[in-house]
């Protein structure tokens, strides 16, 4: 029961991060709109570095880039409390039917791990040379991020057992 319990708990606080995030995003837009209209730009990487060639500086481009991180974290936050909805719902039923209301904080927690590993660290950090500027640089926050995600994955995954 205890094990189950934190996996709800993980799940929904992971879900409130998330939700946090996106409506923070949207209220307070201008700042982090900076923020990726730097990392495409690439106006603060190492001067005169041979990837220049992939900057960005439509800033229509920005906005929809902008829009689509604030829709990912919104939906990654829905999805997971849906799922901690959904387990804690199920907290006294069969192993079985625990198990199955996991579904969507696995697809909450990928969605999340897509945003922050591959969007951030992958795409930002790599293609667009992020990890270069010294003002402009989320990798470790976002590192932050996807090792929680991935830890909440990993005891959510964990196997469901009969004997509560």
């Amino acid at each position: 029961m205890e094990l189950r319990i934190a996996k709800i708990v993980t799940a929904a606080s992971l879900a409130a991060y998330a939700l946090v995030v996106a409506y923070d995003n949207i209220i307070d837009y201008g700042s982090n709109y900076a923020f990726v209209g730097h990392v495409l730009s690439m106006d603060t990487t190492f001067p005169g570095n041979a990837l220049m060639g992939r900057a960005i500086t439509d800033e229509r481009v920005w906005r929809a880039v902008y829009a689509a991180i604030i829709a990912t974290e919104a939906m990654s936050g829905l999805l997971l409390a849906g799922g901690a909805v959904a387990m804690a719902r199920c907290l006294r039923a069969s192993a079985i039917a625990f198990g199955r209301a996991k579904g969507l904080v696995y697809l909450g927690a990928a969605l999340a791990f897509l945003l922050w590993f591959f969007g951030f660290m992958v795409v930002a950090g790599e293609y667009f040379a992020m990890w270069q500027s010294r003002e402009w640089n989320g990798q470790e926050g976002a590192f932050h991020i996807y090792t929680v995600v991935i830890g909440v994955l990993i005891l959510v995954a964990l196997p469901e057992r009969d004997d509560l």
